[in-house]
């Protein structure tokens, strides 16, 4: 009895050597289809065995982390340990967002998928400057074409944002405040005004 739990023990390690293996392989987020096909597992199956190294993984001293983001994971680096990092990297991927980047990021994670031009109504300016930024930092992407004429691209978030924002998949994003939509339509209204203005 106690040898086939020992196989089922070593069985279960390798599983998740496997699993250790092709995340860090891999670098970015793995879907968790491609992860069970590596261990020839389902996907259930596979995603509960995950999180319990990620279980585990959170239980221990360690410089890394197993991080879930939509239906994927990635082998990441603990947050506590991004100055180390900066400190030894020749061109840290560092950027400050201006308000207005912000501000169309936002629009985006609580609208998406949206085209530019309801980025726009809603702000009510041009914000293609500020859209273009945010695809060219990787955390806006294309989603796809809406189905009307001109066929116009639609935006949403990418995994670069749901890592930099620590949520697993827009849902988790906090509600919207209503007074918080005013602020921002007051801001918006103030930035028109200006470059009337000039």
């Amino acid at each position: 009895m106690t040898g086939e739990s020992e196989d089922k023990d070593l069985e279960r390690e390798k599983i998740e050597a496997t699993i250790e293996a092709v995340l860090f392989a891999m670098g970015d987020a793995v879907d968790v289809e491609k992860i069970a096909t590596a261990i020839g597992h389902d996907k259930d199956t596979t995603r509960k065995l995950v999180h319990q190294m990620m279980d585990r993984y959170n239980s221990r001293e360690g410089g890394m982390e197993i991080i879930e983001l939509e239906n994927a994971f990635q082998l990441a680096t603990r947050r506590e340990y991004y100055d180390a990092l900066i400190k030894v990297a020749k061109q840290p991927k560092r950027y400050v967002l201006t308000d207005v980047q912000l501000e169309v990021l936002s629009i985006v994670a609580y609208k998406q998928p949206v085209t530019r031009q309801e980025v726009e109504k809603i702000r009510g300016v041009n914000s293609d400057h500020a859209l273009n930024r945010l695809v060219e930092y990787n955390l806006v992407g294309e989603a796809g074409r809406l189905d009307a004429p001109g066929k116009p691209i639609v935006f949403g978030t990418t995994e670069e944002f749901l890592r930099n924002f620590g949520v697993r998949s827009a849902e988790e994003l906090p509600a919207i405040q209503p007074e918080l939509v005013e602020e921002m339509k007051s801001e918006a209204e103030e930035e028109v005004q200006l470059k009337l203005d000039l």
